[in-house]
């Protein structure tokens, strides 16, 4: 049995190209709206809260909390694996995993932090780390 995760490489769209690029700097961003203030995530063209294309990128500390979870078992001989929502700024969420734990031992509201992995083709992913386990 392998312990090792693999990630695919994510398709880029020309909006979330930023993104991408402050990851594999090691820095989480958020495309946030200069009209109605409110961040988003995934990036898109246009704010889907008010519907503005006048968009900014602000770099975030990289702590969150998890929002929601669940520990997924793929297979009797796959390791088990945990896919979340985690809240990375105000009412901003990112569907991500948390990594480096126990997956029994995590809870709703639990603090996180980001990291990164290379994906097969050299690009980071964001990932969260609890803050106990680093």
């Amino acid at each position: 049995m392998s312990t090792t995760r693999e990630y695919i490489h994510p398709e880029i769209s020309p909006e979330a190209r930023p993104f991408w690029d402050a990851a594999n700097e090691g820095k989480l961003v958020i495309h946030t709206c200069r009209d109605c203030g409110r961040g988003h995530h995934y990036p898109r063209a246009m704010c889907p809260h008010c519907y503005s294309a006048d968009l900014e990128w602000k770099e975030t500390d990289g702590h969150g909390e998890i929002y929601s979870f669940s520990v997924v078992t793929a297979g009797k001989d796959l390791p088990r694996y945990v896919i979340a929502y985690v809240e990375i700024a105000d009412r901003v969420k990112a569907m991500t995993n948390i990594v480096d734990c126990d997956p029994d031992s995590l809870r709703i509201g639990q603090r996180v932090k980001a990291v990164f992995r290379r994906s097969k083709t050299g690009q980071n992913i964001l990932l969260f780390s609890p803050l106990e386990s680093l």
